[in-house]
């Protein structure tokens, strides 16, 4: 077989793979393998995301916050349209969930109390009698995933880097003081230094290098698209409940976007949308909103794959010399991505992270205790 030298080989081209090849490659030579046919085609190609500073453990709120200057003001040339567009979140209690709701502004940051009735005035339906209360963060904002996932694969071959597309890695193993990765295509990448960024499949790579898992669980997630009917609803705020067991946000051509927030765990696959939760999703829409579902014009359904503890994984493995771990992003991949990808470089550099630094405990993969197999 070719083989192929590189410093760094990088498994998975999603959002995490990208960021971080992207960011390495301004000092290293580094190939990025992706199994399928295009970048992004499973969690990262089917992300509707947006910004939210209150959404996640610690370290997720950390590399938000740090994120953000970079969805505003990217590099010259990093993209062709603005990353990103103001979108407030507004979240609803009936009266069940009005502890819930209490226990959110206690803990928030930029959140604040809001009146049901200037919810109402946003323009969302509200069915009369739903909502006792309400939240607001004002801050908040959409991201054009695929401008920022495109951005990233473009720097990184701008500095020199390999997209590897339809290169599925098989064998995995450390040679000689660098890792040798065999892949479908019939080409060995070599390089003293591989980053697992594979997503759902991160697990499944890392037994392949001889390594313990660290208990990454994947967790479907159902989306679909609606009409709203009369409603002009380009200008409303992304809606949901203080449970987190829907949301709904505006998307393009003036449609609505619906999840259920679905966790159901799943085995690392190309997974599709369950009829029932897109049932589940439209029944709790429409029990707070006034909206008529005539039909469902698209729906889908991507992998979510958090850690044990739902914090990132970020960081060396403490056995495997060169082995760095990039997983765990969760619901959280793309509004971490910036500071995820710019922290792993500097981990894999030796150099001091900067600001970042009080984060690294938080994702150091050594507290799963992973290994040698």
């Amino acid at each position: 077989m070719e083989t192929q030298d590189f410093d760094v080989i990088v498994i998975g081209a999603g959002m995490a793979g990208a960021t971080a090849a992207a960011h390495l490659a301004t000092t290293h030579r580094v190939a990025l393998l992706e199994a399928e046919e295009t970048a992004g085609y499973h969690s990262t190609g089917r992300s509707a995301a947006i910004w939210i500073q209150n959404y996640g453990p610690p370290d997720v709120r950390r590399l938000s916050a740090a994120s953000r200057a970079f969805f505003e003001h990217p590099p010259p040339g990093f993209a062709t349209t603005p990353l990103v567009s103001p979108r407030p979140i507004v979240t609803l209690a009936p009266a069940e969930q009005r502890d819930a709701l209490a226990a959110m502004l206690d803990a928030g940051e930029g959140l604040e109390p809001i009146s049901v009735a200037e919810v109402a005035a946003m323009g969302p339906p509200l069915r009369p009698g739903y909502a006792v209360a309400a939240a607001i963060e004002r801050d908040a904002f959409d991201i054009d995933v695929a401008a920022l996932h495109q951005g990233f694969l473009k720097a990184l071959r701008a500095d020199g880097g390999a997209l590897a597309l339809r290169h599925r890695a098989g064998r995995i193993e450390r040679r000689g003081g660098a890792w040798q990765t065999e892949t479908s295509a019939g080409v060995i990448f070599s390089a003293p230094v591989i980053v697992d960024a594979a997503g759902a499949w991160g697990d499944e790579v890392a037994r392949q290098a001889g390594l313990d898992p660290i208990g990454l669980q994947p967790k479907r997630r159902t989306a679909l698209i609606i009409d709203p009917g009369p409603h002009d609803c380009a200008g409303w705020p992304l809606l949901g409940d203080a449970a987190h067991s829907w949301y709904l946000r505006p998307e393009a051509r003036r449609k609505l976007m619906l999840s259920p927030a679905d966790e159901t765990d799943m085995p690392p696959h190309d997974v599709q949308p369950d009829e029932l939760d897109v049932a589940i999703a439209v029944d709790r829409m429409q029990q707070a909103l006034d909206i008529p579902v005539q039909r469902v014009e698209h729906r889908w359904a991507g992998l979510r794959s958090f850690t044990p503890d739902r914090s990132l994984a970020i960081g060396a493995d403490a056995t495997a010399p060169g082995f760095f771990w990039m997983l765990g992003q969760g619901g959280y991949g793309i509004q971490t991505a910036p500071a995820a990808g710019a922290l792993l470089a500097a981990l894999v550099r030796g150099t001091d992270p900067g600001a970042l630094a009080p984060i690294v405990p938080l994702v150091d993969p050594s507290r799963f205790r992973g290994g040698r197999a």
